[in-house]
């Protein structure tokens, strides 16, 4: 890898022409062959500043090339690196100064997601950072501790931005989280699982373009990576091993699954642990959620086990089995004490509809004006959110600052895997969730939240909204 001064314009792009997500190849360049090594992304600490304690993160966007298979080498953007960028471990509590530097050409933002800063530290549209100029985002962890991350957010141009690299993951630890016996060891039983698909050409490079129908369908790639790598293979120990999963692709759902029908536990949501651990055989995500799970690997020494999306048949990565040399693990039975809002805390009940028509997206029938306050919320009124799905595409639903727990999904119980807290929720064609929301933080004057459909091109093309609170 190396630095290079192409801007994303540099992207190799064709024409995808035909039907929504058609591929500028059409097979998959993963090929079932795991030989590349699995790339876990470095962990950065950050530095303590000494005049004032506050923990300190220096975050270059920067423009990068990048050879992923074959011969061809694409022009990529990262963060700190030339794609992707570093895993930023923080613990509730600390002050944080991050200074963002914007040196792809381009105005952007970063954005992070799951976060909860105050709103002008959010990096939303309303927090460009110029070509060549440094935003410092200030504020303290008031969080439990999960798994979260970091993307930009500028109106229009986010999908292309994060396909071309701009993505990383930001984890909190807390007292609570420590005290249990969970895997933790970052990199050695406890791994980031950075999942996307990306239109390739067929010696590797980048085929990002767009057609109206792929902006309404969501732009779907031929070839699946986690954490930037196609066919990876993993040493995971004889012992609990922790997934950070996070489905980073622009639009695709993914169904995640083990070969063989291995069970595992969840044991967190977008927002942080769940009250227990839930026993799945397969987990849906929509893009942007997160959800860590536990996989004992006790007894598998010398097998590879299949990390594998049920949805495409596509085997993601391979986990090859070694002796163990680190502490065993347990999780727990009983890993937080959540308390759940209750409906007849409600002061009411706010609707989001997401429709399609006329070639253009919609929430309650308006597109995206950034100069526009579409909801004002007061603060720490608990309110019902009634979000529906009224078109025949899959959409999903995210919210800035703040998070929700789901009441209902399509009038029954939500999934067993999404009864935590969480912050994004997938909504399949023609469905309808409700979701309890509590507004504990308020906005800053100039620096709306947003709400919106977490698939970038519906995002870009207008699905989405902004609320304030006060």
């Amino acid at each position: 890898m190396k630095t290079s001064g192409a801007g994303l314009a540099g992207l190799a792009i064709t024409s995808c022409g035909g039907k929504a997500g058609s591929s500028s190849t059409n097979l998959s360049l993963n090929t079932g062959v795991f030989n590349r090594p699995f790339n876990t992304p470095p962990e950065l600490l950050g530095t303590i500043d000494p005049a004032t304690g506050n923990k300190v993160f220096n975050l270059s966007m920067q423009t990068g090339t990048q050879r992923f298979t074959g011969g061809g080498v694409t022009n990529t953007m990262g963060i700190n690196g030339s794609y992707l960028g570093p895993t930023l471990r923080v613990t509730q509590g600390d002050v944080l100064n991050l200074n963002v530097t914007n040196q792809i050409g381009q105005e952007t933002t970063l954005h992070w997601h799951g976060m909860r800063p105050p709103s002008d530290m959010d990096g939303g549209p309303h927090q460009i950072i110029a070509p060549n100029t440094t935003w410092n985002a200030a504020y303290t962890v008031n969080q439990q501790a999960s798994t979260n991350w970091y993307h930009p957010h500028p109106h229009g141009t986010t999908a292309r931005q994060v396909y071309a690299g701009l993505a990383g993951m930001m984890i909190v630890d807390d007292a609570v989280s420590a005290g249990l016996s969970l895997p933790s060891t970052y990199g050695k039983d406890d791994f980031p699982v950075v999942v996307q698909d990306r239109d390739m050409n067929a010696d590797g490079t980048f085929a990002y373009s767009v057609t109206n129908m792929e902006i309404q369908q969501g732009k779907k790639g031929n070839t699946l990576l986690v954490n930037g790598v196609i066919d990876p293979v993993l040493d995971v120990p004889a012992k609990e091993v922790r997934f950070r999963l996070l489905n980073g692709s622009n639009s695709r759902i993914y169904t995640f699954q083990l070969g063989g029908g291995i069970v595992f536990k969840q044991i967190a949501t977008e927002q942080g642990l769940l009250s227990t651990p839930v026993s799945l055989t397969s987990i849906t995500m929509s893009p942007g959620e997160r959800a860590e799970i536990v996989v004992d690997f006790a007894g598998l020494v010398g097998q590879g086990i299949l990390f594998q999306d049920a949805g495409t048949g596509i085997s993601l990565f391979k986990a090859n089995v070694v002796a163990n040399t680190l502490a065993v693990t347990t999780t727990p039975t009983t890993l937080a004490t959540l308390t759940p809002l209750q409906r007849n805390q409600a002061v009411g009940t706010r609707q989001f509809i997401l429709s399609m028509g006329q070639g253009k997206v919609y929430i309650n029938n308006k597109q995206m004006n950034i100069n526009v306050i579409d909801e004002t919320m007061v603060l720490n009124d608990i309110e019902i959110l009634d979000i529906q799905n009224t078109s025949n595409m899959d959409h999903n639903f995210h919210i800035h600052g703040a998070f929700f727990q789901l009441l209902t999904r399509d009038s029954g119980l939500p999934k067993a895997y999404e009864t935590g807290l969480k912050d994004t929720v997938y909504l399949p064609a023609n469905s309808r969730v409700e979701a309890i929301v509590q507004y504990s933080q308020a906005t800053v004057a100039g620096a709306p939240y947003m709400y919106h459909c977490h698939i970038l091109e519906h995002e870009d093309a207008g699905m989405m909204g902004q609320f304030t609170v006060a």
